[in-house]
C-alpha cells in the first residue's frame, strides 16, 4: 500500500529532512512514485484525492496473515493491511454488523475519536490487538492518521520524496528508490497524527520519541526509537 501527501496535509520530519540534505542520493518525484507503483502491480489501484493526496493499493503478493483492504467512508479514505486478532470485540464495541472487516473497523474508530470521544488518540490505536499497519486520510478536515502496530509485524516505512512529498508504504525498496536518504522505519507500536501535531507512541504515551541519523552505508537516513525504561524497540 502507499499513501503520498503534501506540505499542506503533511510537514516532512525533520529528521528525514536532514538525513536526506546530509547524504544526497537520487529521489523521484510523488508522480513518478504513484506510477511507478502502479507499472510494477498490475492489479494495482490509485485515486487521486483532490490536489495534495495520492492512495494506491494491491492484492498482488499479499501473504494470508496481511491482507490488504481499502475502504471510504463520509469522506474518510483508509488502506488497511494486515489482521485484528479482537476483531469481534470491537465490532460490538462500536455497534458495527458482523459483516464488518479491519479497515470499516478502523474508519469508525476514527469517526468516533473525531466526533465524541473524550479519551485521547492513543486509547483507540491501544485497543487494537493483531498485526497491522493503516493510513487514514479524513479529506473533510485534511487529517491524516497512521500506525503500526506494537511489534512491527507489518512493515511500515516513511519518506520525502524530490518534490517534497511524505510518502507510507509496506515496502521499503519502493521508498528507497524514491526518498533516497530521506527514509526510516515507522516506528512500531506508534501512530502519527496531524491533528494533535506529530508522531506518537500509543503504548508509551508519555515517552519521548527520538531519531538517530544513521550510518552513510545504511539504507536508512534516521531511525526513530521510543526512550524510556517501558520503551518499545521501534526500529525495522
Amino acid at each position: 500500500m502507499l499513501g503520498i501527501f503534501s506540505s499542506s496535509i503533511v510537514s516532512p520530519p525533520d529528521e528525514l529532512v536532514t538525513a536526506g540534505n546530509r547524504t544526497p542520493s537520487p529521489k523521484i518525484t510523488a508522480a513518478a512514485l504513484i506510477n511507478r507503483f502502479v507499472q510494477a502491480n498490475a492489479s494495482a489501484v490509485s485515486m487521486q484525492i483532490g490536489d495534495h493526496v495520492q492512495l494506491a493499493y494491491t492484492h498482488s503478493n499479499e501473504t494470508p496473515g496481511r491482507p490488504r483492504s481499502f475502504a471510504v467512508k463520509e469522506e474518510i479514505f483508509c488502506l488497511f493491511e494486515g489482521a485484528l486478532d479482537n476483531l469481534g470485540s470491537l465490532k460490538q464495541h462500536y455497534g458495527l454488523a458482523k459483516s464488518a472487516n479491519e479497515v470499516v473497523l478502523v474508519i469508525e474508530a476514527y469517526k468516533a475519536l473525531r466526533d465524541r470521544a473524550p479519551y485521547p488518540a492513543n486509547h483507540v490505536v491501544d485497543h487494537l490487538n493483531g498485526s497491522f499497519a493503516f493510513i487514514v486520510f479524513d479529506k473533510s478536515t485534511s487529517t491524516l492518521f497512521v500506525a503500526s502496530d506494537r511489534f512491527g509485524k507489518v512493515p511500515l516505512y516513511w519518506g520525502i520524496t524530490a518534490d517534497g512529498y511524505v510518502a507510507f508504504a509496506d515496502d521499503a525498496e519502493l521508498l528507497q528508490g524514491a526518498c533516497g536518504k530521506s527514509l526510516a522505519s515507522f516506528p512500531q507500536g506508534c501512530f502519527y497524527s496531524t491533528a494533535i501535531g506529530g508522531l506518537r507512541s500509543f503504548e508509551n504515551p508519555k515517552n519521548k520519541i527520538t531519531a538517530e541519523l544513521a550510518k552513510d552505508e545504511e539504507i536508512w537516513g534516521a531511525t526513530f526509537k521510543v526512550e524510556g525504561p517501558a520503551a518499545v524497540a521501534a526500529t525495522e
